[in-house]
């Protein structure tokens, strides 16, 4: 990935001096088995909106209804406990992963922004958390097991780097880009936050059977991935980052982290019910359709 040259963003604050205690987590790029516990403990709401479209109206839509949705500000359901003013000086990263991370918030910046604006919207940039072993979020606190997360609350990302370490020597998939991808995914969720509509999915889901919420957790999560590729598609017509072989490891990476995969991995099978992220090939082939069409309406998982 040819990231080196590319615009550092001021968005991103590096708490990895702190310490805290263990806690549990928000929701993000798992890397446990499924089910309800560890990061399935916040909902992120995704929606695709189409083009010039209302994004409650096309939401419900998707699920099947017919009146319009109102797209309000979700009720914060946490309290924050860590706070830091969006307007008060970040203080600059020195090492160079932590460097990579704030070249690619800024390349999604890029990216979505423009993007954003063609709907006629303005995109608010997210802030990127950096931590070490656990961080306290809007969304209580997170263990760095958890993998890095997006907290609707706080509208930020959070990742321990050590997170990289765990995707390249015990997933086995290594690669620049793979990084890139995972916070691709989790802005994709910041991305989807930004039209309103997490209140009405987790009301939505809040009336489901377990099974049922975890159906349209995967539906949120690939499109998520689908939406990881879109900024992928963007950021290399525009940008030129992409090198050969990056889509491929960060295919791979999709491949590696599947809810099957994983399980199959921890206890030697799965149980499809209690996915919440998606198959392997599931998260392969819509990051891959994001990458290739580049469109919003070719992310409609629902």
């Amino acid at each position: 990935m040819r990231w080196k040259s590319g615009r550092r963003s001021t968005n991103i604050e590096d708490r990895r001096s702190e310490s805290t205690g263990s806690g549990r987590s928000g929701r993000g790029f798992r890397i446990g088995g499924g089910g309800k516990g560890g990061i399935g403990i916040i909902v992120v709401a995704v929606v695709i909106v189409l083009m010039g479209g209302d994004p409650g109206t096309v939401l419900n839509m998707l699920l099947g209804g017919s009146a319009p949705v109102q797209t309000q500000t979700q009720n914060r359901t946490h309290t924050q406990t860590h706070t830091t003013s969006r307007n008060a000086p970040i203080p600059a990263v020195t090492d160079e992963m932590a460097e990579f991370v704030s070249v690619v918030l800024a390349d999604t910046e890029d990216t979505w922004s423009p993007l954003f604006g063609q709907m006629g919207e303005t995109y608010q940039k997210p802030h990127l958390v950096l931590f070490r072993g656990a961080v306290k979020s809007a969304c209580g606190t997170a263990q760095s097991a958890m993998g890095p997360f997006y907290c609707s609350g706080d509208q930020k990302v959070y990742i321990d780097l050590s997170f990289y370490e765990e995707l390249k020597h015990t997933f086995k998939a290594p690669g620049d880009f793979a990084q890139a991808y995972v916070i691709a995914h989790e802005v994709g969720h910041h991305v989807q936050q930004q039209f309103g509509i997490l209140q009405q999915v987790h009301q939505l889901q809040r009336g489901m059977s377990e099974p049922e919420a975890n159906a349209l957790s995967v539906k949120l999560e690939l499109q998520a991935d689908c939406l990881a590729g879109i900024w992928a598609h963007h950021a290399n017509r525009v940008r030129n980052i992409v090198e050969p072989g990056d889509i491929d490891e960060a295919m791979n990476a999709a491949s590696k982290i599947g809810d099957d995969a994983i399980q199959k991995r921890a206890q030697g099978y799965s149980v499809p019910d209690s996915f919440t992220h998606g198959t392997s090939a599931q998260r392969v082939k819509w990051f891959n359709l994001g990458f290739r069409r580049g469109d919003l309406q070719s992310c409609n998982t629902f």
